[in-house]
């Protein structure tokens, strides 16, 4: 199964592609991250935002995004931002008629590292190692992304078992 994890925002959109075989080993696809300038409107940045991660999902094909969830945020004028970059992530899997799973930070932190409060080193350290990479993911934001597709695959994996009743 190969998942599109997706760590939204307007200036940077983190996405990591992480496919999961057979015996449950998990495979480092792609991952990077979309930048978007602060000089482009709002509506620019998020014409241009749509348009990559819709030629990431034809390239890969992936049959699960993951979307971070937007958690409470002190900054309202960063979380409409990072609103406004779910929705279009969301709009450009949902496009393409890829299923949409959202975790939130906590539970992405959960999955990847076995506690809900881990710190982003934690997470990418932790990535690093799921994946055999040899050296840390990098930028946060594609570090994130790849810790939702990892989230994500733990997720089916956890539903798939519970479904067989083992």
């Amino acid at each position: 199964m190969l998942v599109l994890g997706i760590d939204p925002g307007t200036a940077l959109t983190g996405y990591g592609l992480v496919r999961q075989d057979a015996a449950g080993k998990l495979q480092l696809v792609d991952f990077g991250a979309i930048s978007t300038p602060a000089r482009l409107s709002m509506a620019e940045r998020l014409r241009r935002l749509h348009q990559e991660l819709t030629e990431i999902i034809q390239l890969h094909q992936p049959e699960i995004g993951a979307v971070e969830k937007l958690f409470y945020q002190r900054n309202v004028s960063t979380a409409i931002s990072v609103g406004q970059g779910r929705g279009v992530a969301i709009l450009a899997l949902a496009q393409a008629d890829v299923k949409v799973d959202e975790y939130t930070p906590g539970e992405v932190k959960q999955a990847v590292c076995g506690y809900g409060g881990a710190d982003k080193i934690q997470v990418q350290r932790m990535v690093q190692a799921l994946l055999e990479m040899q050296d840390m993911p990098q930028p946060d934001d594609a570090a994130d992304a790849l810790a939702v597709a990892i989230c994500c695959l733990h997720s089916q994996q956890t539903r798939r078992r519970i479904e067989e009743g083992t």
